[in-house]
Formats: structure tokens, sequence, C-alpha cells
């Protein structure tokens, strides 16, 4: 980073945006972000911008009416901070307020997130939608011993209706523990990847995906408990791995996950929503102890306290994707140009609030440097949730988050098309017309519901 001088990596920060300017203009683009824009469902930078500066105003400010809670229940306890609530400050008092104000702890939950409890969670979940059926094939060895490898069926397509009769769809492997060498963070990976494009006489075993979902959760010595963000994790990851699993495209090169970076989030995070759903947490979130089903005074507070400190959450992310492309905006970067200044000019522009810095500083936003992946593209996690939340209000509509008529469609239009069909033209094909911003700024807490 850039606070020692021998580690400073602002110099090769600046020289790999040159190059990329210049790759730009060899395609005949102003910008590297006008490049990169071109194959996204957003189509421009000034698209993606419209929709991070919608949320930034509002993010800014539920992040200031948090922050004037904080300064209030410190005020309340006879205590002041100089200077007002600092970024060190944040999360501790923001968690503080967090128990005083809505009794919540997120310790509370964590004997009901069982790692077992909340496995069977979202196998129950997968089966619910999609009619997939997860075997354990204990007599599979795969390639760590913590690794679990399922068999993946559903119902034969063409059984008769009382017919018990089921068919291979994938295979599964679910490696969930942290080791050492592992790579850090949650992921999901592919094997083999859908495809019908076979070779004369291959065996159609060749078409199966192997699907692995890949999440670093600290073994426990009898049970592993996860928090609740762990939770979403996991269902985050089942959401790409059904990506990958109910694919059905003829070419490997445009099936599964192989869609546009503003499209691929939006199977993984739609996931995420039905961890919450009480009906999951009624019959799932059990004490790993006694089997007691979660209380509904602690669901209760748990949807309470769920949006608290969401503007700070919204400001953290938002300010590091409105920073990546204004950066990769531009048209030139001078002999002197400083990407420390020009971070601290562009926060001001857009008045950054007191007490919150970017997530993801330039000197260490991997996103940006690691690789051209997410450059000019970290917005898609926004632009994926406005698709999401979209998405999860059909369900919501027919007054049945299982809905099986909209589990179809789903199917159809968002898990299994891959690549080949334009992802504006699947989501309308879904919802009957463009996406809706409305969704997610009200499920963020950001507008009234």
């Amino acid at each position: 980073g850039e606070l020692s001088a021998e580690r400073d990596n602002s110099k090769i920060a600046v020289d790999i945006l040159r190059l990329r300017k210049r790759q730009a203009n060899l395609h005949n683009k102003t910008s590297f972000a006008d490049y990169q824009f071109e194959d996204t469902m957003a189509q421009s930078p000034e698209n993606g911008m419209k929709l991070l500066d919608d949320v930034w105003g509002k993010a800014k400010d539920a992040a200031n009416r948090e922050r004037e809670m904080m300064e209030s229940f410190l005020s309340e306890k006879g205590e002041e901070l100089e200077g007002g609530v600092q970024p060190w400050d944040w999360r501790y008092y923001a968690e503080q307020v967090r128990q005083a104000k809505f009794n919540f702890d997120e310790n509370e939950m964590k004997p009901y997130f069982s790692l077992d409890a909340v496995t069977k969670a979202v196998f129950d979940v997968s089966n619910k939608l999609y009619g997939l059926k997860y075997l354990l094939r204990e007599d599979i060895e795969a390639y760590h011993p913590d690794v679990n490898v399922y068999e993946v069926r559903e119902a034969k397509k063409d059984a008769a209706a009382d017919s018990d009769e089921d068919e291979l769809v994938a295979i599964f492997l679910h490696d969930n523990f942290a080791r050492p060498y592992k790579s850090s963070g949650a992921w999901m990976s592919e094997y083999r990847t859908q495809t019908r494009n076979l070779a004369p006489e291959t065996d159609a075993i060749e078409a199966i995906p192997i699907v692995s979902n890949n999440n670093n959760f600290s073994k426990g010595s009898e049970n592993t408990l996860l928090s609740f963000d762990d939770g979403v994790t996991l269902f985050h990851e089942m959401g790409h791995g059904h990506h990958g699993m109910l694919s059905d495209c003829h070419y490997e090169y445009l099936a599964s996950t192989n869609v546009l970076k503003d499209f691929v989030e939006l199977p993984s995070q739609l996931m995420e929503h039905w961890l919450s759903e009480p009906v999951v947490l009624k019959k799932h979130a059990k004490h790993y102890q006694t089997g007691e089903v979660v209380p509904d005074d602690l669901i209760e507070r748990f949807k309470a306290a769920e949006l608290f400190n969401e503007g700070f959450a919204t400001i953290e992310y938002t300010s590091c994707a409105l920073l990546d492309i204004a950066l990769h905006s531009l048209s030139e970067y001078g002999d002197d140009f400083d990407l420390s200044k020009f971070e601290k000019d562009y926060l001001e522009e857009i008045g950054m609030p007191q007490g919150i810095i970017m997530r993801h500083r330039p000197s260490h936003f991997l996103h940006l440097f690691a690789s051209s992946s997410y450059a000019s593209g970290y917005y898609v996690y926004m632009w994926a949730q406005v698709l999401d939340n979209d998405v999860f209000a059909a369900f919501e509509e027919t007054g049945d988050v299982f809905d099986p008529q909209t589990a179809q469609r789903c199917r159809e239009c968002i898990y299994s098309k891959g690549n080949t069909v334009a992802p504006q033209e699947l989501f309308r094909k879904f919802r009957g017309r463009d996406p809706d911003a409305t969704f997610m700024l009200k499920n963020r807490g950001l507008i009234p519901k």
C-alpha cells in the first residue's frame, strides 16, 4: 500500500490505468470505461453511474441518520467523541446501538445456524424451487476428506406423473471448511461445464456438470456454528451452483456462468432471499443442542435490526463503485497524475459522509487492479441487486415464495439459458418489463416500504 515507500503500489496502479486506456484506444474507445461497458447489460458508463447516483443520495441520507443515532446514543450515556464519529469508531458504536435499540445481538442466532442445519435448508429450498434432490455419496473419494460429494437428481422429464423415476442432473461438491493453502473467500467453480455438444459415441456422462461450492468456515470440534452472514454466503454460492447445475445449453462456452458480468450475480444474490424467510427459518433454524426451533421473538428482533447500518454498508460499497467508473472514464493520465489526490478530490466532490471510508481504497482494491475483470465493473453487484430484488418480488407477489409456476419461469429465464439469449431479453421474458430499482431500494431500507 501507499503507507510504506518500499511497498507503495500507486505508481503500478497508474501504469495499469494508462495501459488500459491504450487498450481502449486500440478498440477506438475514448476511455477504458467505454470499452469495458460495451458488453454489459448497462451498455454505457453513464447508465452504470445513473443507478449508482440514484442510490448514493438515498444512502447518504440513511448513513447520516445512523451517525446521528450513534451520537445521540453516546450523548445519553454522557460520552462525547472529539470530532464526532470516525471510521474506526463506526462499527463499534453501531453494534452498541443495535443491541440497545433493537435488543438484538447477532451471536444469539448462531446456535440455530449450525452448518448441518443451513446445508439442509439450502438443499430443501433447492428442492422446493427446482425439484433437485441431493444424495450424499460417501463412497466417492474427493480431493480432501472434508469435501462432501453429492449426486444431484430430479424427476425424469418423460416419466409418468405417478412415477418416481429420476435422472442425474449434476455432481455437486461441497467444500466448506478453511484449511492451510486453500484460497480465501467463497466461490463456485466447475470441473466440468454442462454441454450437449458431444462427439459421436461419447459417454453421456461427459455432458453432466461437476460443480463445486467453496467456503472458508472455521471447523468446530463437534458442531460448526455459522453467523447469519455465513449462512447468506452459503446460500449465495448455491445460487451460482444452480447456475451451473441447471444450465441447458448446447455449447459449453455459452453455458452456465459464462454470462455478462452484470448478470452473473443475479442467480447467486437471488438465492440469498430465501434464508431469511420465516417459513425457512421455522423449519430449519433449530438449536444445535436442544433441537428447539428459533423463537418468534428472536426472529422479530432480527428482522427489526436487519436494516440498521444499511446506509453505512451501502456508502462503503457505492463509493468504491463510483470511484471505479470515474477513474476509468478519464481519457488521459498525465505524467503528474496523483491517484491519492484524485481519490480525495472525487470523494469530496460526491460528498462522502463523515465517519465512513471506502471499503477498498485504490492501493488495496484487488477487484480493480489484480486483473481487468472487474475494472470499471465493480458496480455489477448493485446492478444485480436491482435484478434479484425485482425477481424475488415476482415470487412475493404470488403470495408463495415457492410458487411452482414462478420457479419454473425463473429456471427457464435466469438459470438455464447461459449466454445463449441476451440477459435483457431474459429478464423481460420473466418479468414482462425492464428492471425496476424500487424493490432494491425498499429492501435496503433506503426508501419507505
